[in-house]
């Protein structure tokens, strides 16, 4: 495996985001996942394609192998694969996240090793075109904010940074403190709280329009957006890779074992001690955190190690996003309403 296409292969997301493509490119494929990933899903049995598998008359249709789905991938041809379709295949990706729950049957599928090495020839394809080109690029000056609201409903006003991330820490320490208190230290308990790893309340930033509209984890299908041109310098820390994300954990630790217990038990299945970036003491060195799509590919969704006993998982980003934690962006102009006519239609905007 060459270390190119290891870059995806490693991520669920990167993984997930070849076999939507392999689907996209070869029916065989996507008939071949649908069962078999129906067999590994952990709903099995009682989701939505449990109708879809028992067969119109009654009976059970066949179910291919694995070994025929590996044959399948291997026999594709992986330099069919265009633009548009990697571009579709990266929003299924990013959809289909769910850091809060087990990974889904195709996420399992695409985790076995077979499956993993009869997808590199198509990672190695995805990585080498242009127009995954931006998928590892530093943060431009030149973003956009995004307001999800109705049409015609302005964006609330921004407070200092200063002052969101210091309600961001207390709040964070309350739920930590109430959930060591409160909820079972078995991470196979049925709970759940926050799960994601980012300050709410700050200013989130992304740099591909309208690409960047569809690129949300635990989309809610929105068809109305307002975004606001910013432009922003200062001090960027760039992650790039696992180890960058990993870095700023550790020289900013927070704990949120507690918190993130039984959630994060269920996405990657690992128990021990978590910890999120401290955003409020990293915002004394750095202005704003850059995650690469790339980055986001290979890290997002998996248990990444801190040091010795603490891990951490990148839940809640976004491909390509940069969250503010000083005011060192202002807006640049005014905002624009973006909109489409259902979910997975085009982005529009209005004129």
């Amino acid at each position: 495996m060459d270390t190119g296409a290891e870059v995806l292969m490693e991520g669920p997301r990167g993984r997930r985001l070849c076999l939507e493509l392999a689907m996209m490119l070869d029916p065989t494929v996507a008939s071949a996942v649908f069962y078999l990933g129906y067999e590994l899903d952990p709903g099995r049995g009682t989701s939505v394609k449990l109708l879809s598998v028992s067969g119109d008359d009654g009976g059970a249709p066949p179910v291919p192998s694995l070994e025929d789905l590996t044959g399948a991938l291997e026999a594709l041809d992986a330099g069919s694969a265009g633009a548009d379709q990697i571009d579709g295949a990266l929003v299924r990706a990013v959809d289909s996240s769910r850091p809060w729950q087990e990974p889904d049957g195709e996420d399992a599928l695409a985790a076995l090793p077979e499956v993993q090495a009869a997808l590199v020839p198509l990672a190695r394809r995805v990585l080498d075109t242009p127009s995954a080109l931006w998928w590892n690029q530093f943060r431009p000056a030149g973003q956009w904010a995004l307001h999800w609201s109705p049409a015609g409903n302005p964006a609330p006003p921004r407070h200092a940074a200063a002052e969101t991330l210091s309600a961001w820490a207390a709040g964070a320490r309350r739920e930590e403190a109430g959930a060591a208190r409160d909820r079972p230290a078995d991470p196979h308990a049925n709970w759940t709280g926050t799960w994601w790893s980012f300050p709410e309340g700050a200013l989130r930033t992304v740099a591909q329009l309208p690409q960047g509209l569809d690129l949300i984890e635990d989309s809610f299908g929105e068809t109305s957006v307002s975004v606001t041109g910013v432009r922003g310098a200062g001090r960027t820390y760039e992650v790039r890779s696992g180890s960058d994300w990993a870095a700023l954990c550790r020289e900013y630790p927070f704990p949120v074992t507690a918190s993130r217990r039984h959630d994060w038990f269920r996405c990657t299945g690992r128990h021990g001690e978590w910890v999120i970036p401290d955003w409020e003491k990293a915002a004394e060195k750095w202005d704003a955190v850059h995650v690469t799509a790339l980055a986001y590919l290979s890290c997002a969704n998996r248990a990444l190690d801190v040091d010795a006993g603490r891990s951490t998982v990148m839940a809640g980003w976004n491909p390509d996003t940069t969250i503010w934690l000083t005011d060192a962006a202002v807006e640049d102009g005014p905002p624009e309403r973006w909109y489409r006519t259902a979910t997975g239609e085009p982005w529009v905007r209005e004129a």
